[in-house]
């Protein structure tokens, strides 16, 4: 993911702000691996080999995502993240 492009996405909930860590980078400086979480209802959004994923909730595989979320612990023990980003899913 080109560091121009992170600059032009909002959440596709709120269209608020998102905050992006970076896992991984290239020796381009684009962001391979890493997450962003908004700022205003903390969803996470992962970015998975350069893609953010953004689905809708409904449209989410959370069980997907946990093993990305296990391996993330320690850059994710100090965020703030709606629950169902945790691998539970919205009820």
């Amino acid at each position: 993911m080109k560091p121009e492009t992170i600059n032009k996405l909002c959440c596709p909930f709120d269209k608020d702000e998102l905050e992006l860590t970076t896992i991984v980078k290239d020796v381009d400086e684009r962001v391979i691996e890493g997450y962003f979480v908004c700022k205003k209802c903390t969803r996470l959004y992962p970015i998975v080999k350069a893609i953010p994923i953004m689905n809708p909730d409904q449209y989410r595989d959370y069980k997907l995502e946990q093993p990305l979320l296990s391996k993330w612990k320690d850059s994710l023990k100090d965020k703030t993240f709606s629950y169902f980003m945790l691998g539970e899913g919205p009820e």
